[in-house]
């Protein structure tokens, strides 16, 4: 059986969600708009189970020097409740400059500045699953 995974760039009003079906390839879904905890937990959980996600990466904001500050905690507060939940396996990954690089990319694709906005949440989500895709290809590649 192939493991299902869902990127996750958790925000307080928007939530990235990006996915993958092979373990090798994330694609970006959608940005939800939930404007609390609560919602983001409940809307994250219902893609989880129509999906079937056995495994939730979500993208972890230290801070430059790699520590963790408020806005990480509160990232481990949404995956413990998000494990409660739904019963999957929360994995999390460094998302420092994930936002940079996604803006980067859209810039060069040409998108107006208008629509980055719109996108860039789920940009930022599926860079951050790809990338935990990546380091387990090569662990297993060892």
């Amino acid at each position: 059986m192939t493991v299902k995974y869902l990127g996750v760039d958790y925000g307080d009003s928007r939530v990235g969600i990006a996915a993958s079906d092979s373990g090798i390839l994330a694609e970006a879904v959608t940005v939800l708009k939930t404007g609390s905890m609560r919602k983001a937990i409940d809307m994250t959980a219902e893609i989880v189970r129509s999906r079937g996600v056995q495994t939730v990466v979500i993208g972890l904001p230290l801070n430059m020097d790699g520590s963790e500050g408020e806005r990480a905690q509160k990232t481990r507060a949404f995956g413990r409740v998000l494990a409660k939940v739904t019963g999957a396996r929360i994995e999390y990954r460094d998302e420092r400059l994930t936002s940079v690089e996604a803006e980067q990319l859209m810039t060069e694709a040409g998108v107006k500045r208008q629509r980055r906005g719109e996108i860039i949440d789920k940009a930022a989500a599926r860079l951050i699953l790809q990338s935990y895709l990546d380091a387990n290809m090569s662990k297993d590649k060892e």
